[in-house]
């Protein structure tokens, strides 16, 4: 989990990150608007005005929008036409995104909006400073984006709540957006021609999303490593598996670097078992979550220029050429979603990955051919003929792999003709994104069962042939979950062990 920043952040100044967007979602610094900032979209304004006055056609704002652009809109109709865009892209439907997803859509958006391409005036950047600031988050349904033009309808949510329009949540509680509002102070905007399309035809959702997802996969792999090095001491396996000299001889950088965060975990001196080599899912381990960790650094480098990139349409591009003042438009494709959908559709693939791998680790722990004397399924009664331990648990694993698995088709090869064949080739990126998330979820609940199992396995095999690893792990759990001596229902402690893990990196912090 990332520390809390707590200092104040000027927006504008440097480069938005990863790192600032995971922060942000959590709660994070307060917010500000550099003085250069306010200048330059108070001059973009200006200058999209001039460009009005001259009588150019500007897609948007003179025009229609989507497969309406060449219909024209008189200047008493303007003010209407942004006020509508917002209202007929209310049609999102599914489950909201939470206040922390909401919260990393909001710092998405305002990253591009404050560069100046937008022709947005600094009242509505600093309007969406203000609900992050003041933890006023519009409540968005996840479902409804295609991902070009952008994320119209989810956007449409933060574009509405700033109009003082739909839902927030606010103290806990999904509210009305204007009672909360009135209840911090802030005023609705009537947001002007430009501005309504400015803060919805991008990639802000799917790139909010994007970031937080990047950051649990990078958890993920530290714990699965952890869990590894688990199972070699409970299974009485083979150190040498994780020797750096292996590794050094394909040296794949995050494989590198799996390998030694599971050195780390293992006992120092234990001796192997008889087979002169492991089962894959131990032995290959560093092999599996490596592609994961070595995958990140360009995903990282994907998602945040994203971040910081001008997604929306049209953009503008106003600068002082000596006397003269150039102000050029350009109507492109800046919105469609495609890099960051190629980083969720990879993302998750390696993500389902890990789990499944994860799955075939507790199996050999929980099966008498492969667990090396260890009671099966881990039953810790005694006498134990009338219990199973952790037979179910290791059901549950299985079905939760199973599932995200089958969501890793690449959501990229689903586009589809939309919006009367304008839209006629689109990103998937935000459905990616979602698919993503809920395959983080599941292999978060497969490390949190096996977790349970590790310490359980621990205490039968004894700790003193346990590494560093398993006993920090092992002391963590058992501060609130104990020995499992009797078969029991363990859904609250699965809940414990995930709530623990979001909040801390207890688990795993001492050797990774």
């Amino acid at each position: 989990m990332n520390q809390p920043l707590t200092s104040p952040h000027a927006l504008g100044k440097e480069p938005v990150t990863i790192d600032l967007v995971t922060a942000l979602s959590e709660g994070g610094p307060q917010l500000s608007l550099t003085k250069e900032s306010r200048a330059r979209l108070t001059g973009s304004v200006d200058k999209l005005q001039r460009l009005i006055d001259s009588g150019a056609d500007v897609y948007g704002v003179t025009t229609g929008f989507g497969d309406s652009c060449e219909t024209n809109v008189p200047e008493a109709d303007r003010l209407a036409l942004a006020r509508n865009l917002v209202r007929f892209h209310g049609c999102g439907v599914g489950r909201p995104f939470s206040r922390h997803e909401g919260r990393a859509i909001l710092v998405a958006r305002v990253a591009t909006l404050v560069r100046g391409h937008s022709a947005v005036r600094p009242e509505v950047v600093e309007g969406i400073l203000a609900l992050l600031n003041h933890d006023v988050t519009p409540v968005i349904p996840a479902q409804g984006s295609v991902g070009a033009s952008g994320d119209l309808t989810p956007l449409s949510y933060v574009a509405a709540v700033l109009s003082g329009e739909r839902d927030v949540w606010f103290r806990g509680e999904r509210v009305p957006a204007l009672s909360a509002l009135e209840t911090v102070g802030l005023k609705p905007l009537v947001l002007r021609p430009k501005e309504s399309l400015a803060i919805m035809n991008g990639t802000s959702a799917m790139t909010g999303l994007a970031a937080l997802a990047f950051r649990r996969a990078e958890r993920l792999a530290r714990w699965a490593s952890t869990l590894t090095a688990a199972v070699s001491d409970v299974v009485c396996g083979r150190p040498e598996h994780f020797s750096d000299r292996i590794f050094e001889l394909k040296p794949h950088p995050g494989q590198r670097k799996c390998a030694a965060w599971v050195r780390a975990a293992l006992h120092p001196t234990r001796q192997g078992n008889p087979r002169i080599q492991d089962r894959y899912s131990i032995r290959c381990a560093p092999h599996v979550i490596g592609v994961l960790l070595d995958e990140l650094p360009h995903m990282r480098q994907t998602i945040e220029t994203e971040l910081n990139g001008v997604n929306d349409n049209p953009i503008f591009d106003f600068e002082d050429a000596g006397a003269e003042e150039f102000l050029a438009v350009y109507h492109g494709g800046n919105f469609y979603g495609g890099h960051i959908c190629q980083v969720m559709d990879t993302l998750k693939t390696c993500v389902a990955n890990v789990a499944d791998l994860m799955d075939r680790q507790l199996l050999l722990c929980c099966h008498p051919a492969t667990n090396h004397g260890l009671p099966a399924n881990l039953v810790g009664a005694q006498p134990s003929n009338a219990h199973h331990g952790f037979k179910a648990m290791q059901i549950t694993t299985s079905a939760l792999v199973a599932e995200a698995c089958k969501l890793t088709m690449p959501a990229s090869v689903f586009s589809r003709s939309t919006e009367n064949h304008n839209q006629d080739k689109v990103s998937m990126g935000t459905i990616a994104a979602r698919d993503c998330l809920t395959i983080l979820d599941m292999a978060e609940q497969v490390a949190a069962i096996h977790s349970l199992a590790m310490a359980q396995a621990a205490e039968l095999r004894g700790l003193e042939q346990c590494g560093p690893g398993l006993v920090q792990l092992h002391r963590v759990l058992r501060s609130h979950v104990p020995f499992n001596d009797s078969d029991r229902a363990m859904e609250a402690d699965i809940q414990w062990v995930l709530d623990t893990w979001a909040q801390s990196d207890s688990l795993v912090r001492e050797h990774a």
